[in-house]
Order: structure tokens, then C-alpha cells, then sequence
């Protein structure tokens, strides 16, 4: 392969793909050893160095821009993972098919105001404190991570992390409001199936945990209001503010969170600072090693025969679905701005960045580890006696639900 200054050899890439297939595989192979931050920063940081040392000798101007997006993506997920925690949301509703497909309608809504993270945070113990007395409640979790965790997210930079990373990138913070389409009929038809399905399972729950269902209903109550106002000082801040004041106003928001909420509130939410520093450290490598990644499909991405909008979308979804979502938006994104076609947006034709960003955030939700909440989610459910699938059953699921509807979505939006 011939290079040029600008073009970094092939095999610079090797950290990238060695950092992502551990991200994909170590939770699998070896789940005790990659629980511990302390080991994730040493695989994060360990392929990180060689582009780091590379990039300070050759293009440090490189390394720069880099580190500010990096700071600025962390810092927002830190406030809004913050300002969430600070919000709990209790109650015991009557666990009506019609309840049920309420809070999957509100969540996807919600995920794309504080974040897919954030929203699933927020309404998965109510919804499985609410569906406590039935029996038949695994459905409900998936369709949640089908919506909440992942496909609600697709209407603001807030919503999902590649959004963001596009947004850094200059891609209009309204933009993505243009996504609403591709949007409605996934949450739409999602939705309308959960509710057949639900109540297909309610028909089939055990009467006496119906009676339990009726006679044990606590109204929803919400503390920590403060914080609702903070996330919407958050978007506020996203959309009016730019560097270095945007990540200001977000810590801020954020001091004032830890400051002025309950301790109560934010142990009853099970808050950590663990899932933050996992992003943090793992996404410390992911941005140093993906700069070589990225130049080189900026020069030679027209060489890999992707170049149709429908194609954009299933090949960022087919990576998303087993790779982190967000820098394999960031790759294809590169990947078209290499291809040299109408620069309407970011450098890549509107069409194509529709397709890469639908393509992103809803098929994340194929598998536990598409994006970051779908894991969390299952975790909590399983703490709350929820019999989950396993890694390749919850794929059956996403198989035979999801698949048939991205096929609808590419017919509709992208041929």
C-alpha cells in the first residue's frame, strides 16, 4: 500500500480492531477479569500508547483534536449520568398491557432528551416494580432495550453517544430532528407489536397474580425534581454553548446535582461512579486509536464498494450491533466522507448520514453489547428476578423482531 504523509500505513489500525474485539469478546471469554476498570484502562491505555508515541512524533495537531472531542463526549455523559442519578421514579401501577406500552412510549421519548443511559436508568426499576406480580415479564425487558435503550435515542445529539460524537464533528444540533421518520415507524410498529404481544401474556398470566396486580398499586411519585430542570439546562447548554463554555455549564449543572440531591435518593438508584469510569477509560483508547482509522477512510474509503445510502445503513448497523455504536459511526462517517460525493453535510451527502446515523442507534439494539445500557438493563432485571436469555437467545429475539422491521425501514427510507 502506498502512503503519503497525510495517509497513515494499514497496519496502524491493528490497535483500533484489537481494542474493539476486546470490548466485544472479553465480556464474554473472561466476564471476572474485565469487571475491574483497573483492567480495562491497562487494555484501553496498553494499545492506546503506540498511536499516541506515533501521533506526538509525527502530527501532535492530530492527538489535539482528538483529546478535545474526547474531553468534551466524556464530559457530557458524566453530567447527564450525574443529573440522572439524581432522579428516582417510584411506584406500583396496575401492570396493564396499556401501562406497560405507556412506559416503553414515554422511555423512547425520554431517551432522546437525557440519553439512552439516562433514560433507562430512570424507568427500569419502576417498570419491573410495576410488573413485580406477573409472571410472564422477560418480553417487556427486551422490547425496553429494543426502545429505551437504544432506538428512542435518535432525535437529539443528547440521545445516543454517536449522535454526539457527530454533533462534535459539526453536524448541526437540530439535524437530527430530521430523523424523525425513521423514528416514528420503528417506534410505532415496535410498540403496537409489544402491545399484542403483552396481551397475548397477560391472557395467560395466573389469576392470582392478577388479584396481586390490582390490590398492590402505588401511585407514581418523583423525587428529585431539581434535576429534571438541570437536563433541560443540559440540552440548553448543548445547543447554545460551545467549547470551552459547554463543558463548563455542564459541570457545573453536575456539582449542583451531587450538591443539592439526597444521598437516599442516588443509593435508592443503585449510583456508581462505576459505569462513568468504564466509559471513560475504555473510550480513552478508543479515541487514540481510532485516528488512524479514521484518516485512512477519509482518503481510501471509496475503494471498499459501499456507496449506497441502504448499504451505509446495514453495514454501520451490522458493526454497531457487535461493536460499540459510537466509533463505528465515526468510521463510516469517514468512510463517506472518502467517497468524494456532495459535501451537504459534515462532508457526506444528507442521505448517507441518515443512513449511518439510523443505522447506528437502532441496531445497537441487536445484541447485549450494541450499546452501553442493553447490558445494564439485563443486569438489573436478572438483580430483580427476571429470567433473561442468554447472549445468542436475547439475538433470537432481536432476529425475528428486528431484522424484519430494519427490512421495512430500508425499502421506506433508503432505496
Amino acid at each position: 500500500m502506498v502512503t503519503t504523509a497525510s495517509t497513515p500505513p494499514a497496519y496502524t489500525v491493528v490497535p483500533f480492531v484489537a481494542l474493539l474485539l476486546a470490548i466485544a469478546v472479553c465480556p464474554l471469554w473472561a466476564p471476572h477479569w474485565w469487571e475491574s476498570n483497573r483492567n480495562k484502562l491497562l487494555v484501553s491505555a496498553g494499545l492506546g500508547l503506540p498511536i499516541l508515541v506515533l501521533y506526538l512524533a509525527r502530527r501532535p495537531a492530530a492527538l489535539s483534536a482528538m483529546a478535545e472531542e474526547y474531553v468534551s463526549f466524556i464530559l457530557l455523559l458524566a453530567g447527564l449520568y450525574v443529573i440522572s442519578g439524581g432522579i428516582l421514579l417510584r411506584g406500583d401501577l396496575p401492570a396493564t398491557p396499556f401501562t406497560n406500552t405507556a412506559f416503553l412510549a414515554l422511555g423512547s421519548v425520554l431517551a432522546s432528551l437525557v440519553g439512552t443511559t439516562g433514560a433507562s436508568m430512570l424507568l427500569i426499576r419502576p417498570l419491573l416494580q410495576t410488573n413485580r406480580e406477573r409472571t410472564h415479564v422477560r418480553h417487556t425487558v427486551i422490547f425496553f432495550i429494543f426502545l429505551v435503550s437504544n432506538i428512542g435515542g435518535m432525535l437529539t445529539p443528547l440521545g445516543d453517544p454517536p449522535l454526539f460524537l457527530g454533533y462534535l464533528q459539526g453536524v448541526p444540533f437540530t439535524w437530527t430532528l430530521q430523523l424523525w421518520a425513521p423514528w416514528a415507524l420503528q417506534v410505532s410498529v415496535l410498540l403496537a407489536l409489544y402491545f399484542v404481544w403483552d396481551t397475548r401474556q397477560y391472557t395467560h398470566e395466573p389469576i392470582a397474580a392478577l388479584r396481586r396486580d390490582r390490590a398492590e398499586v402505588e401511585p407514581l411519585r418523583l423525587r428529585g425534581a431539581l434535576n429534571v430542570l438541570g437536563l433541560g439546562l443540559v440540552v440548553l447548554a448543548v445547543a447554545f454553548l460551545r467549547a470551552p463554555w459547554r463543558e463548563a455549564g455542564i459541570m457545573a449543572l453536575a456539582a449542583v446535582s451531587l450538591w443539592r440531591t439526597p444521598r437516599a435518593i442516588r443509593r435508592a438508584n443503585g449510583f456508581t461512579a462505576y459505569p462513568i469510569v468504564e466509559v471513560a477509560v475504555l473510550f480513552f483508547g478508543i479515541f487514540l486509536t481510532m485516528i488512524p482509522a479514521l484518516e485512512l477512510l477519509r482518503v481510501r474509503g471509496g475503494e471498499l464498494g459501499v456507496h449506497e445510502p441502504w448499504q451505509f445503513f446495514w453495514a454501520s448497523g451490522l458493526v454497531s450491533s457487535f461493536l460499540d455504536n459510537a466509533p463505528t459511526y465515526l468510521t463510516f462517517l469517514a468512510l463517506g466522507q472518502g467517497l468524494g460525493l456532495a459535501r451537504e453535510v459534515v462532508g457526506v451527502p444528507h442521505a448517507i448520514l441518515v443512513a449511518i446515523s439510523v443505522g447506528a442507534v437502532s441496531m445497537g439494539a441487536n445484541s447485549y453489547i450494541g450499546n452501553a445500557p442493553n447490558f445494564m438493563v439485563k443486569a438489573i432485571a436478572e438483580e430483580q428476578g427476571v429470567k433473561m436469555p442468554s447472549f445468542f437467545g436475547y439475538m433470537l429475539y432481536s432476529g425475528a423482531v428486528l431484522i424484519p422491521l430494519f427490512a421495512i425501514v430500508t425499502v421506506v427510507f433508503f432505496r
